[in-house]
């Protein structure tokens, strides 16, 4: 939280794709990740940017929401407005 707002990480919007594949693959190594799959509501878009920043941000909640869980060697970026569409909802 920051000054009692809820906060969301994603990626950096001049992230490249390798860095948002790295961010994407280690924060699905260390969360659960089920979400992205095929027909699951944050599933789509496709593409890296989307499915990164959702990762990241599962990672950044389930560690407590500290500014250095969405650092991903300074591809994170910490949100106060929430990032949810349609049917995916960030936690």
């Amino acid at each position: 939280m920051v000054n009692g707002q809820k906060t969301w990480c994603v990626a950096k919007p001049s992230s490249d794709q390798a860095t948002l594949l790295a961010n994407l693959n280690y924060a699905c190594s260390q969360v659960d990740c089920r979400i992205l799959q095929r027909g699951c509501p944050c599933s789509s878009p496709d593409n890296l940017m989307n499915h990164a920043s959702i990762a990241m941000n599962i990672y950044y909640q389930s560690r407590g929401r500290n500014h250095w869980n969405c650092d991903f060697r300074a591809s994170g970026l910490v949100v106060v407005t929430d990032p949810s569409y349609g049917n995916c909802i960030y936690a």
